[in-house]
């Protein structure tokens, strides 16, 4: 997530909401290890493309790193251990710097998500070669055995962890509710005769987002947990259509 306001929860949010759902499994250091990469290298990810195209103010915020101290934020980090909801720092950004703002802007934003997915691939990459038939929908990841010598099932774990929690922070924060990266990817595409309900949606997506959250089990349609494992599945399956 990238925001001009750094006090804006960044992508550890959607934990809460589905940390029964999807990464029970996988809660133990290998996941924390999986989880401080994904993190790192899609904040990171916002900082380099701001710079590229001409806003260096991340790089001055010193959030041009792949160290995960600079990204995390303490609080953040402790309510996640403690109730598995929590939330890393955005990287700042200032969309004035660039020559498009608009559309540089989205760019920036989706630079996170789109880091998130190549991961995601190298880590089937590394499943494939690990395991004889290749996890082809976010169930079968559940059920990855405990099989062969200790590396390799160091290993196997550590790929279906990053897979999965590389999906899933790409699918929640393609989601087009601010402060997420989805809101930012869709503005160029916003219909002047739409453009005052977008600005209030971005005024209000964090409450919007926040109340999605906690009534999540409540509502008779599982939006969230819906959307990202539905985007889970269906890049699953397009990496298993994959000759490799």
């Amino acid at each position: 997530m990238q925001s001009k306001q750094p006090t804006i929860p960044g992508i550890f949010g959607f934990l809460g909401c589905f940390g029964i759902l999807v990464f029970v499994p996988f809660i133990h250091p290998i996941a924390i290890l999986a989880m401080l990469i994904a993190v790192s290298v899609h904040e990171c990810a916002h900082a380099w493309m701001a710079k590229r195209l001409g806003d260096d103010t991340a790089e001055h915020a010193g959030r041009l790193t792949l160290n995960p101290l600079s990204h995390i934020d303490p609080l953040g980090a402790l309510m996640f251990l403690i109730v598995g909801f929590g939330w890393a720092r955005p990287v700042p950004v200032d969309p004035s710097s660039f020559r498009h703002p608009k559309r540089d802007n989205a760019v920036v934003a989706l630079a996170g998500p789109a880091s998130n997915l190549i991961l995601a691939f190298l880590a089937f990459i590394g499943l494939a070669l690990l395991m004889p038939a290749s996890p082809q929908s976010s169930m079968e990841l559940l059920s990855i055995g405990d099989g062969g010598s200790v590396t390799q099932v160091f290993l196997t774990h550590f790929f279906a962890a990053s897979l999965f929690v590389n999906l899933a922070l790409m699918a929640f924060n393609l989601l087009p509710i601010a402060p997420l990266d989805g809101s930012k990817i869709i503005e160029p595409f916003v219909p002047l005769s739409l453009q005052d309900a977008y600005d209030a949606m971005l005024q209000y997506g964090p409450f919007i987002l926040l109340g999605l959250i906690l009534f999540e089990s409540f509502l008779p349609v599982r939006i969230l947990s819906g959307w990202v494992h539905g985007i889970v599945d269906i890049v699953l399956t397009a990496f298993a259509a994959l000759p490799i």
